[in-house]
């Protein structure tokens, strides 16, 4: 049997068709990123593609070959009987490594040997990641958005969770980053992912949206913590129509101790995140909130970081950045509830 090859192109169009995507690297480059859906079957671990690199460097090809062969054989007989002894001749898998194939081919080859119809990405993973960055910015392009604005608390996220529940298109940058996009945006023990892998999973989510619909998505800067909106998205989003979110100050200062609760559980976190608004704004400010965040009082430190942190830069970014935000219709939910913001995004979706 012959394999079949596929360039990076077509794999960007077709990863559905096939009964699983492997992935054939290591762990540690599977995790950096991988295409989307795809599973970790790796021909060389972690460690041992690091033994088999120093012998190439140390000793020689020859045996740096002899070695990976062994290891790989090894490797790959595990994942066939893991994984492969239940599947139907029908099974078809898409495979990839990161470039030349050697890693992919040696379990394409022992699949096809079996029978099964197996097709390999050209250029693997690397052909992929091009590909995928060169079709962002017109995949970007092909949807309309719905940008939900309002200042910090207002209940951005919640609004869109709310509407994703209703069985709306949702893009929720914030959830994609694991970050909540500011200073104190970080969330403990949660590791942000790669910028390659903000892509894909950016990329995906888009490319499962129907054009015809709308795709609500949050006014968010260019950064989401560590990572970056990808600039065909950050162009479109700043170029469609606003929704605005108002919510009273005390809803908003209620929201953000329900939201960030992990603030108000570990203080010390808390009052080291602060220390990040130092330079902002001034020494004696900031100790002044972790003074009193110290003895409890953690709602008047919120109140203040909105009324003279966030607010000003917000109400300054979003007008400078976003066209249509002067013309945002404005959605006032009842309170910062679950239930306020279901009952909002089904009026919204109603509308």
């Amino acid at each position: 049997m012959t394999l079949e090859r596929i360039s990076a192109e077509q794999a960007l169009g077709t990863l559905a068709d096939y009964s699983l995507v492997i992935d054939a690297r290591s762990e540690g480059e599977y995790a950096e990123d991988h295409l989307p859906g795809a599973v970790n079957w790796p021909s060389l671990h972690d460690e041992e593609r690091a033994i088999v690199g120093t012998r190439y460097k140390q000793i020689s090809q020859f045996e740096a070959k002899k070695l990976g062969a062994a290891l790989v054989a090894k490797n790959v007989a595990e994942h066939i009987q893991r994984e492969v002894l239940d599947k139907a001749r029908e099974w078809q898998p898409l495979i990839y490594c990161w470039r030349g194939g050697k890693r992919s081919g040696s379990l394409a080859l022992i699949l096809d040997q079996i029978g099964f119809k197996v097709t390999l990405v050209d250029g693997g993973y690397k052909a992929f990641r091009a590909a995928l960055v060169a079709d962002l910015p017109q995949l970007a392009a092909r949807h309309h958005y719905q940008v939900v604005c309002g200042p910090t608390g207002a209940g951005k996220t919640r609004l869109l969770h709310a509407l994703a529940k209703q069985g709306a298109q949702v893009l929720d940058l914030e959830a994609l980053a694991n970050h909540r996009s500011s200073v104190l945006g970080l969330i403990p023990g949660v590791a942000q992912p790669s910028q390659k892998a903000f892509d894909s999973l950016i990329w995906a989510a888009l490319h499962r949206f129907d054009p015809a619909r709308p795709v609500f998505i949050e006014s968010e800067s260019k950064k989401v913590g560590n990572v970056a909106v990808p600039e065909g998205l950050i162009t479109a989003m700043r170029r469609s129509p606003c929704l605005r979110v108002d919510l009273s100050e005390a809803e908003r200062v209620a929201l953000l101790l329900e939201d960030y609760a992990f603030f108000v559980q570990d203080i010390a976190f808390f009052c080291e995140r602060l220390g990040a608004l130092t330079e902002a704004r001034g020494k004696a400010t900031v100790e002044d909130w972790q003074a009193r965040a110290r003895s409890g009082d953690v709602a008047s430190v919120v109140q203040e970081l909105l009324v003279n942190h966030y607010d000003p830069a917000y109400l300054q970014s979003i007008r400078r950045n976003f066209d249509q935000y002067e013309t945002a219709r404005v959605l006032a939910p009842r309170d910062h509830t679950a239930d306020a913001m279901n009952e909002l995004a089904r009026t919204l979706l109603a509308a």
